[in-house]
């Protein structure tokens, strides 16, 4: 006779591997975020291309009182008010030729918006204003932010209003 541990863990680890590829990000576009959200038609935009930048990860407890998590070349300014109680918030910087960030924990949303600061320093010319993009897993772009591109510090700056992926469009 086997044993119903063994067989209580095997299930709990396939319940769990099932529900760990499935995030919001895969049920597709949400409804317009509260916060800076622009009209521009999405087609027109483009990534911009950069170097490639490194992964990096930081990990940070903010609470009601707000801080700054710098992540890699980008910094989350998360204003005193914008969260009720402390959370982990873990910031990372992704690896590619796109500048991108995704925070988390997904779908964490403010009370008012936090501002996101992405360098492009590391990207190649381009005469067009920059703007900070929101993006599914994929890179595809679903929101064009409200941005205050500063090309002589080669950063763009965008609030946000919850918690997801984030890119360098132009």
């Amino acid at each position: 006779m086997r044993s119903p541990r063994k067989w209580t863990a095997l299930g709990l680890l396939l319940v769990l591997s099932l529900g760990a590829g499935c995030t919001s990000a895969d049920l597709g576009p949400t409804e317009p975020a509260e916060f800076g959200i622009t009209s521009t038609p999405l087609p027109t935009l483009g990534l911009l291309s950069c170097s490639p930048q490194r992964y990096f990860v930081n990990s940070k407890v903010v609470g009601p009182k707000g801080d700054k998590i710098k992540v890699g070349s980008h910094v989350l300014s998360i204003p005193a008010g914008a969260l009720s109680q402390d959370v982990t918030i873990v910031a990372e910087q992704l690896k590619g030729s796109v500048n991108s960030v995704r925070f988390s924990p997904e779908g964490l949303t403010f009370d008012q918006p936090a501002e996101l600061t992405m360098s492009y320093n590391n990207c190649s010319a381009t005469e067009s204003p920059k703007s900070v993009v929101y993006t599914d897993e994929q890179l595809k772009i679903l929101q064009l932010l409200r941005s205050d591109d500063k090309p002589q510090t080669k950063t763009v700056t965008s609030p946000i209003d919850h918690f997801s992926r984030y890119a360098v469009a132009y």
